[in-house]
């Protein structure tokens, strides 16, 4: 058998499809499995993935639009493997993802059904699923198996990065180089996925400055860390000149495997619901504390780590009012999402943090 884990979405979503993997290779240990993704971080961390016999990654959108040409190309090639089935994993909503499943054309295509699903779902996709709000991601990944006649059958989950010598070195180094092994750390991400309009749940810049402020008096030997790639390095700069503080530290990170051997190096992470929440819960770090944005809700929960949410007052349990999984963004205009997000105040956040650390 030949199977394909689609996972065109964030970065998030595929880390959410790594224990479905595990349970793939657990239920038929002679397959191929392979895996398809959009982002060339997601197949950074799914490199070294023991379940894995290959990760295809093509990033076909060319200024925030799909490369329509370059995408059909690309997913005409990998008619070549003749795949038997093929898993689009939650949660991939726009009907793209499954127009991507059926160019790849195997027999078998499995998809959950969501509210944007049409009647043209049932020619792109011909194996479907519930999906359920009150599951986690991974939990609603796990009822493809039961398409292909597997079940569950290992005895517990995690969201599975395989992190390798070097990377961990490399973590190890950056403490040593900073002589921070022996001082608290705190991770910081200030960024959020940048489709859609999910920029807009970001925390306001100037709280996180205030925040870093408050945190520097209070805590002098408290080590920050602020965590993000080149579309944080603007807010990073920012943040460094207003708070500047030499207990302030911005990993230059080559990818995202350095960047999760550092954040398991942290006490405390803090962030809104992004990748780097993800990787912070798949490398287990204690005292995890999230800000509830429009899109939380319980299927991108951090998976197998204990957290704590910093409730948005505005959002207050209507979270499937602003966002679901119908292919669009978050409801609302600009100024009513930065008026939600503003409503989370420095104090609640300071409080938290500060009890935790």
């Amino acid at each position: 058998m030949k199977i394909l884990v689609i996972s065109l979405a964030g970065i998030g979503d595929t880390l959410f499809a790594t224990p479905l993997i595990h349970e793939l290779r657990a239920n038929f240990p002679d397959a191929t499995i392979d895996a398809l993704v959009l982002w060339s971080g997601s197949k950074g961390l799914l490199e070294n993935n023991p379940h894995l016999d290959c990760v295809h990654q093509k990033n076909l959108i060319k200024a925030g639009k799909p490369d329509k040409l370059e995408a059909l190309r690309f997913l005409w090639s990998l008619r070549k493997n003749r795949y038997d089935v093929s898993i689009n994993t939650h949660p991939q909503s726009r009907i793209l993802y499954r127009v991507a499943a059926r160019i790849v054309g195997a027999p078998m295509r499995i998809s959950h059904e969501y509210e944007c699903s049409s009647h043209l779902d049932r020619w792109l996709v011909n194996c479907v699923v519930p999906q359920d709000y009150g599951k986690h991601s991974i939990e609603n990944n796990f009822t493809a198996l039961r398409s292909l006649g597997a079940r569950v059958k290992l005895p517990a989950h995690e969201i599975e990065t395989f992190l390798s010598g070097a990377e961990k070195k490399w973590a190890d180094d950056f403490l040593a180089s900073h002589k921070l092994a022996n001082r608290k750390l705190l991770g910081i991400h200030v960024g959020s996925g940048g489709t859609k309009n999910l920029a807009l749940r970001r925390w306001p810049l100037g709280n996180y400055e205030e925040l870093t402020r408050r945190l520097c008096k209070k805590h002098p030997n408290l080590a920050i860390l602020f965590f993000g790639g080149p579309e944080e390095e603007l807010d990073h700069k920012k943040i460094r000149a207003v708070a500047g503080n030499e207990n302030l530290f911005f990993p230059k990170t080559q990818n995202l495997r350095q960047v999760a051997a550092l954040i398991k190096k942290c006490d405390a992470f803090l962030s809104v619901d992004t990748a780097l929440m993800h990787l912070a819960a798949a490398m287990k770090v204690p005292n995890q504390i999230v800000i509830e944005t429009p899109t939380w809700n319980k299927p991108i929960e951090p998976y197998g780590n204990p957290f704590v949410l910093i409730k948005n007052p505005v959002v207050a349990g209507h979270n499937l009012e602003f966002y679901r999984y119908d292919g669009r963004g978050i409801r609302g205009s600009k100024e009513e999402l930065q008026r939600c997000m503003e409503s989370v105040t420095v104090e609640s956040v300071f409080e938290t943090v500060n009890k935790l650390i």
